[in-house]
Parts: C-alpha cells; structure tokens; sequence
C-alpha cells in the first residue's frame, strides 16, 4: 500500500555487515542522496560478532555523519547469515518502519541501485523486489561470477521454479527489499540461521500469496572472501524446496512454511485432477438436491449449482464465496442438527467427520431423520494409515499442524476399515470405497511434474490403497432408523388391522 500523499514511507536501510572493516565505509558512503530525500530513513548497521573493526568502522561512520540517523549495533555471539537477517527484521518491524532494503556490507550488491529496487513498494505494486543478477543474459559472468557459481545457480533456480511453480531468474541474491507488513505477516523467525534462509522466505513468501517483483542488478565480484559452503548450500536449499512440496500438500507439516493468518486458504477447491472434491462432483448427478454438510467456504456448492442441482450449505460460519445462490444453514456440527434432511436425496459429509468431538453420535442424530426414501452419501475423509503418516511414526514423529491429515482442528483419525465401520454401524450400505492421492498438483502445479507425481500416486493406490491414499473417499446409501420402523410399523399395522376387520365385516 503506498505512503499517503505528502509523507515519506518509512525506510530502514539495513546492513548486514560480517568481517566487513575493509568495505563497509564504502558501502555507507554509496547510498544514494535521494534514499534519504525520498524517505523518512535509518540506516541500520548490525556486525555479526565479526573479530576485526567492523564495528568500530560503523560507529565511526556514525559520529563523522550526525546528520544521518543511524544505529550501529553488535551481536555478541555470530547469528549467522539468517540469524542476522531475523535481528534487522525485528528492528524494523519492532520500530514500525514501511520498508526494509538489506544491503550487504562487503558490497557485493551496489547501494546505488536502492532507489530503482524500492519504487515497486513505495507504488504499491509488491509485498518483496529482489535484485537478480541473472535477468541480463550473462551479466553475472561478466561481472565475476565464478562458472561453477553461475552453473549451480541456474540449476538450483530451475529446480526450484519446477517445485514451487514460479518463474523467478534468481532465488539466491541476497538484494532484497520488503515490505515491513510482509514481514509480519510470515514466521521469519522460524527460519535457518543459515545461508538457506534466503530461499525460506522467498517460499513464505509464496505461501502467503505476496507479490515478488525482481529488478535487474549488475553483478560484481571482488576480493571478498566466500563463506558459504556450496554443496551444504545447495542440499539446504533444496531439502527446504522439497519440505515446503511435502508440507503444501498436506503430507508433512512445516511450521515456517504456514503464514501467520492462513484462514481457509487450505479448504480450496481441488479440482481438474483426481481429489476427493472432483470425485464428489462426479458422484452427484445434474439436477440433485444436495445437503453439502460441512461446506466451508462453499467453492463446492458453486460448482454443484452449475450441474443444475438444488444446495444447501451447512457450517458453523456462512460461505465466503460470492454470488452462491443456496440456502445457508449456520450450525455448530459439534450441536445436535438443527437441519432437516426430508427434502433432499444426496449428503455430502466431505472432509467433516474428522473434525468433530464425537462423530458416532452425530451420525446417530443424522440417521434419526432417515426414512424408507434412501439418501445417498458422499463421504470422504482422511487416511492416518497413509505412509507418509506411517513412516513419521517409525521415526517418532506424530506433529499436528495447520493442515493435512494431522491437521489440528481434528479430533478423530481414520483408516478405511475404521471408516467403513463407522458409517455402517451408522445404518449406511456401502456402495463403493476408493482411495484419494495426495493434491500434488495443487503444490507443484499442473504441468509434468505435478501430473507425474499424481499418476505415480494413483499407481500405488493401486498397489495398496491401505498404504498409498492420502484421503477415503465412500459412497453409501441411507436405511431407516429403528425408530421410524417401530413408528411406521405401527401405522400399517393399525392400517392392515383396519383392512382386515372391514374385509370380517364384510363377509359376515
């Protein structure tokens, strides 16, 4: 959101400085005139606990320049590359600031592009601008980038667009800018101390649907001494990329990877692809009256509305999708229903059983209403016997998280035999059972590698749907309760006695 008309945003030039005696005075004086005319700015310079005068340097820039405000500050003990990231970030979060430029203290990254990376977020037009070194067809080499540097960073860069389904030209310069409200609004602090905490926000980033602008920069490699360890680097690198697939799908979760105010982000429609949402779809026939239990955010009653059938939602909070011409019953699942199923003849109970205190007994109350006209079910929930699942157990791991299987807003976990049990000793005909593969195309998008990893999954499901389903999905049909057979046996018994003593008196 740009600055109102009139106040300079708030900019907090943040350098991070490591071993940096020789270069850092340089860095400060290179700063453009104009980042401190068009910004209210602080330059904020943290020495990671280096050994040689970088501190000192700092503080001495400071008193030669008064008219500059400025706070040099030392870490008593080295954070690392992230861990000294996370202190600026806090700073500047902590000290209500608009924006934070990180510039790098032995000048690798010339100061002097400042005011041309920072107009994206002073226009409003993105959350984070990087400085890529590879959006000028060789630039990087040109300016000293070592071959095997540029190689490796061409081939991690692809790697990770194809995991994360972006297109960015570099994920690993560390010239960025961003806004203090993106920030906040990721878990930073969770982050590697490492150098790899660069690409963990970048996936935080992504996660909370913030906007990325890359800028060109030049590159340029002097006599800086090199810290990172390349091979580490690239297997931290992508050990992350591969955490953040596993976690968007559902199949691990990853703590740092989850914005700080998700809402229902995770309860989108999953569909084009085999999910239990595209089988309910197919399941419901045009022109139905459907019971969507559960609904959500109500992406799936739209979808049901443009097959022609008749809907009806039922959540504890009304839907959030606009324009859903149904009817909307706000309920409490965890309360006895409130609903009345007699006008329709398909339920849906999608991804809803899991989520309740005592889920026998809620099916109880449901087929108390059942009568001789059959309903059809449409079930689906969560498989805990899935491997993924099997296998975090066999190593001690057992962590609840946003969502998932182990999401932490359920209370009941199933296999299929427990499931099918469930529904039947709920007076249900199962009619068909089929397992679901994880939502891979949702993570890694729906090209070759997402499709791919969906079809490897179908395959296993085939092999073992115990093992390989990610979620159950059950079709079933309704009996009625023992209740409206005592009831309805006792009217066609007075009805048949009724018959029986006109057809005596009739023959006498």
């Amino acid at each position: 959101m740009p600055s109102p008309a009139g106040v300079k945003p708030k900019l907090l030039v943040f350098v991070i400085a490591y071993y940096a005696e020789s270069t850092l005075k340089q860095v400060l004086e290179r700063i453009p005139p104009s980042v401190f005319q068009d910004h209210d700015c602080e330059v904020l310079v943290v020495d990671d606990a280096s050994d040689d005068r970088t501190y000192a340097v700092g503080r001495e820039y400071q008193e030669a320049h008064p008219h500059i405000r400025m706070t040099v500050l030392r870490n008593e003990y080295n954070q690392g590359y992230g861990g000294n990231q996370k202190v600026g970030y806090t700073y500047a979060i902590a000290h209500g600031f608009d924006h934070v430029a990180m510039v790098h203290g032995d000048g690798q990254y010339a100061p002097e592009e400042l005011p041309r990376l920072l107009q994206p977020l002073v226009d409003g037009e993105a959350d984070a601008v990087f400085g890529s070194r590879m959006m000028n067809r060789f630039g990087a080499l040109k300016g000293g980038m070592p071959l095997y540097k540029y190689v490796g960073n061409k081939v991690l860069t692809t790697c990770q667009n194809a995991l994360l389904g972006t297109k960015l030209s570099e994920f690993h310069s560390g010239y960025r800018v961003y806004s203090v409200r993106a920030l906040e609004a990721i878990r930073y602090r969770l982050n590697s101390n490492d150098f790899h905490f660069d690409t963990e926000i970048i996936i935080q980033l992504l996660n909370a649907g913030l906007r990325i602008i890359e800028r060109p920069i030049p590159t340029y490699y002097g006599d800086e001494i090199c810290r990172v360890n390349g091979v580490k680097y690239a297997k931290d690198v992508i050990s992350a990329t591969l955490q953040n697939v596993a976690h968007r799908s559902g199949l691990l979760y990853q703590r740092r990877f989850e914005p700080q105010a998700d809402g229902n982000a995770h309860y989108d429609l999953k569909l084009g692809y085999d999910s239990s949402h595209t089988y309910a779809l197919g399941a419901v026939g045009p022109g139905s009256r459907v019971l969507d239990i559960g609904s959500g955010p109500g992406g799936l009653a739209r979808e049901l509305r443009k097959q022609g059938c008749e809907v009806a939602v039922v959540d504890q909070h009304a839907p959030t999708v606009p324009t859903l011409d149904v009817k909307v019953i706000t309920q409490n699942l965890n309360e006895p229903p409130k609903f009345d199923v007699a006008g329709y003849d398909t339920l849906l109970l999608l991804d809803v059983i899991e989520h309740l205190q005592d889920p026998e007994e809620f099916l109880q109350q449901l087929r108390s209403q059942f009568d001789h006209n059959s309903k059809r079910l449409v079930f689906s929930t969560p498989n805990v016997a899935f491997i993924v699942q099997r296998l975090m157990l066999l190593i001690g791991q057992f962590n609840y998280g946003k969502a998932g299987i182990l999401d932490r807003t359920h209370t009941r976990l199933f296999t299929f035999r427990a499931a099918e049990h469930l529904l039947r000793d709920a007076g249900f005909r199962i009619q068909s059972v089929k397992g679901v593969p994880a939502p891979f195309p949702k993570v890694l998008g729906e090209g070759l590698l997402g499709r791919g990893a969906l079809k490897a999954n179908l395959a296993l499901i085939r092999v073992s749907r115990t093992l390989f389903s990610y979620q159950i999905f059950i079709e079933a049909t309704s009996t009625p309760d023992v209740n409206f057979l005592v009831d309805d046996a006792r009217v066609n018994s007075a009805r048949h006695e009724q018959a029986r003593l006109l057809r005596v008196a009739r023959s006498s």
